[in-house]
Formats: C-alpha cells, sequence, structure tokens
C-alpha cells in the first residue's frame, strides 16, 4: 500500500477522504495528499557516507584474513644459506 500524507496537519490526526474525481485528500483541511518517496534523499546520503565510512574498516579486515589464508610458505633464511658457510681456501701457485 502507497502512503501518502498530508504536508500542512499534524501527522497524528490526519485521516483521508476521497474526492469526487478520484484523488486522495486530507480529511481536515482538504488538500491533496503527496505520496511518501521510498527513498529519500537524506537516507540515499546517509548510506553513502556510512559506506565512505565503513570501507576502510571492512578492507583492512579482508586484507587480514587474505594474509592469515595464503601465508607464503618460503623459507627466506634457508634461501640465505646462513648454515652452510664454507671456507674458502686460496691456494698459492
Amino acid at each position: 500500500m502507497i502512503k501518502y500524507y498530508c504536508p500542512y496537519c499534524n501527522p497524528n490526526y490526519q485521516f483521508t477522504k476521497e474526492s469526487k474525481n478520484g484523488n486522495l485528500i486530507c480529511g481536515f483541511c482538504g488538500e491533496d495528499l503527496i505520496k511518501i518517496p521510498f527513498i529519500k534523499v537524506n537516507q540515499i546520503v546517509a548510506f553513502i557516507s556510512a559506506g565512505l565510512l565503513l570501507f576502510p574498516l571492512l578492507f583492512s579486515l579482508f586484507l587480514v584474513i587474505k594474509n592469515q589464508i595464503d601465508t607464503p610458505s618460503d623459507n627466506y633464511q634457508a634461501k640465505n644459506n646462513f648454515g652452510n658457510n664454507k671456507m674458502i681456501v686460496m691456494h698459492k701457485c
């Protein structure tokens, strides 16, 4: 059901009537009722601002989870050959 409201009357005491031509009018003042929009402009701005504030948090959480799953399996100390120090002997000829 589409909701309508009268912009001039108190919303607590509104009731609707139907005019002779089929339009909905306010029962107190007789003005045409205005349809309430599904999504308002201030709701769109609020969703965008909340998304912009939460994006860095969600992105960092995603990176932490990704790094926990894809841990590097390379052993960098073994590649440097720290344990295999061989002495190089130079011979005089």
